[in-house]
């Protein structure tokens, strides 16, 4: 997916074909600012998504560039002041070290604004726009937020308006609910979940991973996010042969088609389909991060070890993590009840998620359980 290298955006029309001594070269018009671009010298795409950009006609020895009417009200009717100065901010969050993830969030929330009317050069305009935007209170903090930011690095002081958080609880799943989704995929979209489930990771970590990070029975995610700590985790024999199962064509074990964002969509089409199929309306509530809140809350109930399953879930902070410890109580829950006889039926047994419960001597087994 072509980005265009003046806002960044993927809102793009092909604008005809450019006469070079190399032959004919694609180009292309953002509907968005209006900026005109083709096939040349590499530019920086600080969004992380898509391929990327690259131009050979600068904004000066355009012949057409500065007769482009604005294609959309937003980053399109802003001046071309705001939006070199988007530009130049991009490029700051890049150099001070912001992931990509970071360069997007905060290029997506700016450009809403622009899009809404704001003049990011107002703050008093800024403040106007957010308290009259149709979101939650903790998007509006997440808009006061990345202005803050944006008005410290243009030197501008505002008093940030004061939106206080509303804290939801996670929406949890059965276990089976769970295996449906992922039965109900293919390739490896399957995997991917199958992978959240077991380890808990966030959707940015695991499509960060790479082979290398895979050892015999230990996934370790060696790029965390939000600060979080390099961790492994031990998955089972199941994920180990779907994962062989992959092409090993890039070196990464997901990030190698297409971006987070198509592959989200993607697992959206397929919940939909899932949940319409089943009759289950509760499979449209579940996400990549659900998939993390269910086996978190699983940990804690088996293990009520909370400094356990704030490392395993990589929180600097304990108080993201006490969330766990009330949102499931299984006072009337059903268990799937199994016994080995040998020590390979046990391994089958903990590895498919049961836990043990007591030693027959009687019948000379051990007996396991697992909620269903």
């Amino acid at each position: 997916m072509v980005s265009c290298p003046q806002c960044f955006l993927q809102r793009i029309w092909k604008d005809g074909l450019r006469k070079t001594v190399s032959g004919d070269v694609q180009r292309f018009v953002c509907r968005s600012c209006g900026y005109r671009f083709s096939v040349g010298k590499t530019l920086y795409n600080p969004s992380g998504y898509g391929s990327t950009c690259q131009i050979c006609v600068s904004p000066r020895r355009s012949k057409n560039l500065a007769s482009v009417e604005p294609l959309r009200e937003g980053l399109a009717g802003a001046t071309k002041d705001i939006r070199g100065k988007l530009v130049e901010y991009l490029w700051y969050l890049k150099k001070e070290g912001r992931r990509p993830n970071t360069i997007l969030a905060h290029r997506k929330v700016l450009t809403r604004l622009v899009k809404h009317g704001a003049n990011l050069l107002n703050p008093e305009s800024v403040k106007e726009i957010i308290a009259n935007e149709n979101v939650s209170d903790n998007s509006k903090l997440h808009y006061v937020a990345t202005y803050t930011v944006f008005t410290a690095w243009l030197g501008l002081s505002w008093k940030p308006p004061k939106y206080k958080p509303c804290r939801k609880l996670p929406f949890i799943p059965t276990e089976t609910e769970l295996d449906q989704l992922i039965a109900g995929c293919r390739g490896k979209l399957a995997v991917f979940l199958q992978v959240l489930k077991e380890t808990m990771i966030r959707s940015g970590e695991g499509w960060a991973l790479e082979w290398i990070d895979l050892n015999g029975n230990i996934l370790t995610v060696s790029e965390p996010e939000k600060g979080s700590n390099p961790r492994q985790f031990k998955i089972s024999e199941k994920l180990v042969s779907m994962l062989n199962s992959l092409p090993k064509n890039s070196k990464r074990i997901f990030g190698s088609t297409t971006n987070l964002n198509n592959f989200r969509g993607n697992f959206i089409k397929r919940r939909r389909n899932l949940a319409k199929k089943l009759g289950n309306p509760r499979l449209q509530k579940v996400t990549f991060h659900t998939f993390r809140h269910w086996g978190a809350t699983m940990l804690y109930h088996k293990t009520k070890d909370i400094l356990y399953v704030q490392k395993k879930l990589g929180h600097r902070c304990i108080e993201n993590t006490l969330i766990y410890t009330q949102l499931i109580t299984f006072e009337s829950d059903e268990w799937h009840v199994s016994h080995a006889e040998s020590l390979e039926e046990e391994d089958k047994l903990i590895q498919a998620g049961f836990e043990f419960v007591r030693y027959s001597e009687a019948e000379n087994v051990a007996i396991y359980r697992k909620r269903k």
